[in-house]
C-alpha cells in the first residue's frame, strides 16, 4: 500500500514535523506500506513573509492533478495547511477521494504573533480545513480535546516515537562542569524563549537551533550560548550534557524534543500547558509550574534513570502503526457529507442571529463578533452555495 503525504514542511527545514514525517517513512516497510511526499521540492518556491527560512510552494489544481496520477496513491494524508496541503485537499474533495490531515502547529497562535490577525480567523479556518477530512490526527489528548471544543470532529490520536538508540545517556559534559540548562528547538517568537532567558538560574543556558530570533536574543542575552542547530552523534551529546531540559513553548502541540531530552536521562522542565501535560506523566521525570525558574531549580533534583525509563515507553514503530491503523478506519469512514457540513453552517447561523437580536433587544449596543466558520468571516455575503461546493 502506497501513503501519499502533501507536505509543506520539508528539507532543508529542520522541526518536529519533518522528523515525525521521516521516522514515518522509514518505520513504514515493516508494516507493509510505504510512505511517498508531495513537498515543495517538486514546485517553485518563494520564501515566506515574516520567515523566510521557510519556503512556500507555487502550486496549481493541474499539477496537483499531474503528480497524483504519477505517484497514484492508494492513501493521501496532508501533513499541513499551506499552498501544497490547500490544493491537496481541493483534488480530494473535487475527485471525492478520502483523505485524513494532522493537526501539528498552532497557526492561530503564531499568526497573531507576528501580525494583527485573530485567532478566531485562523482557527475558523483551520477547523473548515480539517472538518472536511475523513480523520485529523491529534499528537496529544489535550490538544484533541481543545480542538474538539472549538469545533473539530473526526479527531484520532497519533502519538510519537523517540530514537532511544541515538538518544541515550553519555557521560558528556560538552559545556563545562556547572549546571547545564539546555533548549533545544526553533529560535522564534512563538517559543517564548525569552520565558528561559529571563530566568535566574544556577548554572549555564545553552540554546541549540536555529530562528528568526537567533541573532536578536544572542545580542540581548550575551551570556547565554547559542550554539546554533545540530544533528545526530553531536545533539544526542549537547542532550546528555545537559542537566535540565527547559521547555519554555505554551504553543507545541506535542514537542519531540522533550522525548529526546528525557531518553537522554536529562529532566524537563515546563509549563502546564498542552504537550508536556501529555508527556510528563509521571512526576519522577518532569517538573510542570507555572514557575518555569521553580520548576527547573525542582528538575534539577529529579532521577536521571527515571526519565531514560519514560522515555522507554515510545517508540517510533508503534507511531507508525498507530498512523497507520488511523489511516485504514478513516478511509472505510469515507469523507463527510456535504449536506451534513451545510446543516451545520445554516444552524450556527441561526445560532448566531438570535444572539444579535438578543443582545439588540437587551440594549447592548456592543458589536460582538464570533467567527464560527469561513463563512462567518466573510459575514453576510458569503453564500452557503461555497460550502455546497468546498
Amino acid at each position: 500500500m502506497r501513503v501519499l503525504v502533501a507536505t509543506d514542511a520539508w528539507h532543508p527545514q529542520v522541526n518536529g514535523v519533518v522528523r515525525t514525517y521521516e521516522r514515518l517513512a522509514q518505520e513504514a516497510p515493516k508494516l507493509g506500506f510505504e510512505v511517498i511526499f508531495l513537498a515543495p521540492s517538486l514546485f517553485c518556491t518563494l520564501p515566506c513573509p515574516t520567515y523566510p527560512e521557510i519556503r512556500l510552494a507555487l502550486v496549481t489544481p493541474g499539477a496537483i492533478t499531474r503528480h497524483m496520477e504519477q505517484m497514484r496513491p492508494d492513501f493521501i494524508h496532508i501533513a499541513t495547511e499551506g499552498p501544497i496541503g490547500f490544493m491537496t485537499r481541493h483534488y480530494c474533495r473535487k475527485t471525492r477521494r478520502p483523505f485524513t490531515t494532522s493537526y501539528h502547529t498552532r497557526f492561530p497562535e503564531y499568526v497573531s504573533a507576528r501580525l494583527p490577525v485573530p485567532e478566531d480567523w485562523c482557527y475558523s479556518l483551520q477547523r473548515r480545513f480539517h472538518n472536511g477530512a475523513a480523520g485529523t490526527f491529534v499528537a496529544a489528548p489535550s490538544v484533541a480535546a481543545e480542538l474538539k471544543a472549538r469545533g473539530f470532529e473526526r479527531l484520532m490520536l497519533w502519538s510519537r516515537g523517540v530514537d532511544t538508540e541515538l538518544f541515550r545517556p553519555r557521560n558528556v559534559r560538552l559545556f563545562g562542569d556547572e549546571s547545564v540548562f539546555l533548549y533545544v528547538g526553533r529560535i522564534a517568537v512563538e517559543k517564548n524563549i525569552k520565558a528561559f532567558l529571563d530566568l535566574d538560574l544556577p548554572g549555564r543556558k545553552v540554546l541549540v537551533g536555529g530562528g528568526p530570533q537567533a541573532a536578536e536574543l544572542e545580542r540581548l542575552y550575551p551570556d547565554a550560548l547559542f550554539a546554533g542547530p545540530m544533528h545526530g552523534e553531536e545533539l544526542a551529546q549537547a542532550y546528555a550534557s545537559a542537566d535540565v531540559f527547559v521547555f519554555p513553548s505554551l504553543t507545541d502541540t506535542f514537542g519531540l524534543v522533550l522525548l529526546e531530552a528525557l531518553a537522554s536521562g536529562v529532566p524537563v522542565a515546563a509549563y502546564p500547558a498542552s504537550g508536556p501535560r501529555d508527556v510528563l506523566t509521571d512526576p519522577r521525570v518532569g517538573v510542570l509550574s507555572s514557575d518555569l525558574r521553580e520548576a527547573a531549580l525542582r528538575a534539577l533534583r529529579l532521577d536521571r534513570g527515571a526519565a531514560r525509563e519514560h522515555a522507554l515507553l515510545y517508540s517510533w514503530e508503534n507511531s507508525a502503526r498507530q498512523f497507520m491503523d488511523n489511516m485504514l478506519i478513516a478511509h472505510n469512514m469515507g469523507l463527510p457529507d456535504k449536506r451534513a457540513l451545510f446543516r451545520r453552517w445554516r444552524q450556527k447561523r441561526t445560532e448566531q442571529k438570535k444572539q444579535k437580536k438578543t443582545a439588540r433587544l437587551g440594549g447592548n449596543r456592543a458589536v460582538s463578533f464570533s467567527c464560527v466558520s469561513l463563512g462567518d468571516a466573510l459575514g453576510d455575503i458569503a453564500s452557503p452555495l461555497r460550502w455546497l461546493a468546498a
